[in-house]
């Protein structure tokens, strides 16, 4: 697995089960069973997803007398969320000065220049 946290968590969430489990997670503290319960596997194979979401600083998981919920590290999103949001804002500049340049052009320009006869072509 990748060793800087951001490569970790865009890595944890490549998997669309990954992010499934997050999203429920932001809805709420979850136990390993009631993760498992809507996806077609093996509680074992949602405890390896888990693991690897612990693995990239997204999930906790705590102890509730018996119970191990797992929680949601929101702030570890916040990483991921920083490092979009500056490209974001950079094709948005892009954007916005295309934008300007198209807002400066002569309204009467004919977007398509007329047909120029093939040279050499008979009369």
């Amino acid at each position: 697995m990748a060793v800087d946290p951001l490569s970790r968590v865009f890595s944890a969430l490549a998997d669309p089960t990954r992010r499934d489990m997050v999203a429920r997670l932001a809805a709420g503290d979850a136990t390993l069973n009631e993760l498992a319960a809507p996806y077609g596997v093996t509680v074992q194979a949602v405890s390896k997803h888990l693991r690897v979401l612990e693995d990239a600083g997204l999930v906790s998981r705590s102890r509730d007398a018996q119970r191990r919920p797992a929680h949601l590290e929101a702030a570890v999103l916040d990483l991921a969320t920083g490092w979009l949001e500056r490209y974001r804002r950079a094709a948005e500049e892009r954007y916005r000065r295309l934008d300007d340049l198209l807002a400066r052009l002569p309204d009467d320009i004919d977007p398509i220049p007329p047909a120029r006869p093939e040279e050499g072509a008979s009369r």
